[in-house]
């Protein structure tokens, strides 16, 4: 039997503010996980590069790591954010 320690999305949060990576237990992709990304950046239209900065959350996005790469900007469903099966990933 799995004694992985599960947890809610609040705590999973505050895991991943701490630079930890989290995944729900039910996601069967290796490796599938989301993590807290920083010093965020792109280049516009004209080729410069523009260093992300919000009033609330200041340069980071939630990033989802899965099988066909990194998601900047992950949105969590209702199903994640009720869920009590979240767990830390390797």
């Amino acid at each position: 039997m799995d004694k992985t320690p599960e947890f809610d999305f609040g705590t999973a949060i505050q895991y991943m503010k701490q630079g930890r990576k989290v995944k729900r237990k039910g996601w069967n992709g290796k490796n599938q996980h989301i993590e807290l990304a920083t010093a965020i950046s792109y280049k516009n239209a004209a080729g410069e590069t523009v260093n992300a900065e919000h009033d609330a959350i200041g340069n980071q996005a939630v990033a989802f790591v899965g099988t066909s790469g990194v998601q900047l900007g992950w949105l969590a469903s209702q199903a994640d954010m009720l869920a009590d099966d979240w767990v830390l990933a390797n």
